[in-house]
């Protein structure tokens, strides 16, 4: 049964570089660590497992092929037993477990984010529709198919990965499904300060215009970690800083003080009367809209590469 107050965590830790299997492991410590502290809505990083193609910001195409092979290697399908591992975690401690990956569909890639219910059941696979800049040399495009908030045990959840939140269209989609908690994913330690501030600043406003909770997760990366991404110190410079891990009220405003620096997990209550508090003055998709002037057309159907036209009975049976 839904309650008044959900307690939400934003995680922020770093990944394991080495594969999926040690990621994996760090998402199922997380996801005990979390629910231990009361925790029942849980967001990750974005493409946390095995761990964001930080080598495509710093190396140029033609050096990384070996980097791109070894995540394809370890990248995730779906199903997985590593995925399964996921859910049943999810089951367990009765969390819902909103976790970016690497998907792996054939000899393509793919930003996926997975929204695992309290009951164990993927609610929601999507794929970021357009990667940004580097990021097209590594992953494939989502579909409008994706663009869907998910009824779970905590509300109706929706989420999207990094510069998607710069595609007003993209999330006025999730606004018109009445989302109620948004979860936001970035990779973190990437660009600098300045994505910090722009990520607060993004995930501020969705929180007013949706009038929803935002529950934001970046990632994290050691010294040692960056130093393994790349050995040229002017380089590692832009693998620091840039993280802002966040939960946000439906008024915009933080609800515990937002993780910059290192390991952790943001915590907070959310109260979801203020859901109704913030629309009763501005629901963007309701009374403050204008759907005679303004209006999105949403293609919510998979992009398919093959499209099968079978034979009517009737030709079936003249050819037997």
């Amino acid at each position: 049964m839904r309650t008044d107050t959900i307690r939400a965590a934003a995680i922020q830790i770093a990944p394991d570089l080495s594969g999926r299997a040690g990621t994996v492991e760090r998402v199922l410590n997380a996801i005990a660590e979390a629910a231990g502290k009361g925790a029942q809505f849980l967001v990750f990083p974005e493409t946390f497992v095995p761990y964001y193609p930080y080598f495509s910001f710093v190396l140029p195409p033609v050096q990384q092929g070996a980097p791109h092979l070894e995540l394809m290697k370890e990248a995730v399908t779906i199903p997985s037993p590593e995925m399964a591992a996921v859910a049943e975690a999810a089951r367990k401690h009765g969390a819902v477990v909103v976790l970016g990956v690497n998907e792996r569909d054939h000899g393509s890639l793919y930003n996926t984010q997975l929204v695992f219910d309290a009951d164990g059941t993927l609610a929601l696979k999507r794929r970021k529709i357009t990667p940004t800049y580097h990021e097209r040399m590594v992953w494939g495009q989502g579909d409008g198919a994706g663009l869907k908030v998910a009824d779970t045990a905590v509300g109706r959840v929706g989420a999207l990965a990094c510069w998607e939140h710069y595609n007003p269209l993209a999330r006025y989609a999730l606004m018109t499904q009445h989302e109620e908690i948004h979860a936001g994913h970035y990779p973190g330690s990437l660009v600098g300060d300045i994505f910090r501030d722009q990520i607060e600043v993004t995930m501020r406003h969705h929180a007013l215009e949706a009038g929803c909770f935002v529950v934001n997760s970046t990632g994290w990366l050691s010294e040692a970690q960056i130093a393994q991404i790349h050995p040229n110190p002017s380089l590692q410079k832009a693998m620091r800083s840039g993280c802002m891990t966040c939960i946000i009220s439906p008024e915009g405003r933080h609800l515990a003080p937002p993780l910059t620096e290192g390991e952790g997990m943001v915590i907070a209550d959310l109260d979801m009367r203020l859901i109704a508090k913030r629309k009763r003055m501005m629901d963007a998709v309701g009374h403050y809209a204008r759907p005679e002037l303004l209006s999105l057309l949403h293609d919510a159907r998979p992009a398919l590469t093959r499209h099968e036209v079978l034979p009517e009975p009737e030709e079936t049976a003249e050819h037997a």
